[in-house]
């Protein structure tokens, strides 16, 4: 088996300065750290896990929270691209990941006795059906570090998309193409995501002189599409129906988009839309989309990132939020009214 000390012999080095190349430490230069890690590459040098734990007193593995309400899981174009990017960073780290679960040999876990368990040195809370609900609160307020996406506790850093400037560019953009009878079919109330949208959905429209009355603000379920048809049939049969419909989503925007093709409508000659995520499947539609582009895979590597520091520096640990930037997509699904 090769060691360090054959990798420290092959590179003139002491066996010290092998091991901080191989764990990134930054008190040796990037130069001296690329011709150790190929040198140990051309040895074929595989690090001893269960030596590295016993001596950090660390598992090197990262639990993973995920559960959503729409059935979508990992076939979710936002969601996957949150967690490649965790996966990514957590990789670069030499890190495992392993998913969170309840249920362990039949019998029902809290979140934070199946963390302790398995030894998890670390969560990254992606997504939760009721953030609010005891299990994972138990988990947030617990001495385990814990990074939550689109999520704010006091007890954790949380990496959020930049909600309130994604929806105020979106809404006057629109605002831009002429439309003043703008709807928002918005996600749960309870959401944090939710929250933030509608807020700054109402305050753009009153910076802007834009009213917007009671019937056209609507509640769905993000990524479900059934109801985002229901409201948007709703939406289409007021007296004064918008000209505009936000939806929560891409995703749930296909119901309503099915609702509008069925009556016979064009968008957008006869009524413009908009989503929110931007995934793939947004720009491949007929017409493209006009939504706020995530940043999925930044969002990821920026949750593994700060919850591997605070687990390899506990003592310089803050409890920030690390707000990341979308960008708009006009696409062409919001037409110009004359």
């Amino acid at each position: 088996m090769v060691s360090m000390k054959m990798i420290a012999a092959k590179c003139n080095v002491s066996v010290a300065t092998v091991s901080k190349a191989l764990n990134d430490q930054n008190d040796i230069s990037e130069d001296t750290k690329e011709r150790i890690r190929q040198a140990a590459k051309e040895l074929g040098y595989v690090p001893n896990v269960i030596a590295r734990s016993l001596k950090t007193n660390r598992s090197y593995n990262i639990g993973v929270l995920f559960e959503e309400e729409a059935g979508c899981g990992l076939t979710h174009e936002y969601f996957a691209g949150v967690l490649n990017g965790i996966k990514n960073q957590v990789e670069k780290q030499r890190y495992d990941l392993t998913f969170i679960n309840s249920s362990f040999e039949d019998k029902e876990m809290t979140y934070l006795d199946h963390v302790r368990y398995r030894n998890f040195d670390g969560v990254v809370i992606v997504c939760c059906n009721d953030f609010e609900a005891s299990r994972p609160q138990e988990l947030m307020r617990s001495d385990i570090p814990v990074v939550t996406v689109d999520y704010v506790h006091q007890n954790c850093t949380a990496v959020l998309s930049n909600n309130v400037k994604g929806m105020e560019e979106l809404l006057r953009y629109i605002y831009s193409q002429g439309h003043r009878k703008v709807a928002y079919i918005h996600g749960q109330k309870n959401s944090y995501v939710t929250r933030e949208r509608l807020a700054a959905f109402y305050r753009t429209a009153q910076e802007l002189n834009l009213k917007v009355p009671e019937e056209y603000v609507r509640e769905a379920v993000y990524m479900e599409t059934q109801r985002a048809a229901e409201e948007t049939r709703a939406l289409l049969e007021l007296e004064n129906p918008p000209t505009c419909i936000i939806y929560p989503d891409d995703m749930a925007l296909i119901g309503g988009r099915n609702v509008i093709t069925e009556r016979g409508m064009r968008i957008p000659e006869d009524i413009s839309i908009a989503g929110y995520d931007g995934v793939r499947m947004s720009q491949l539609l007929h017409p493209k989309l006009t939504t706020i582009r995530q940043d999925t895979e930044r969002i990821g590597r920026e949750a593994a990132s700060r919850l591997i520091q605070s687990i390899e520096t506990p003592k310089t640990a803050l409890v920030e939020r690390v707000v990341i930037e979308g960008e708009l997509l006009t696409g062409q699904s919001v037409g110009r009214l004359l």
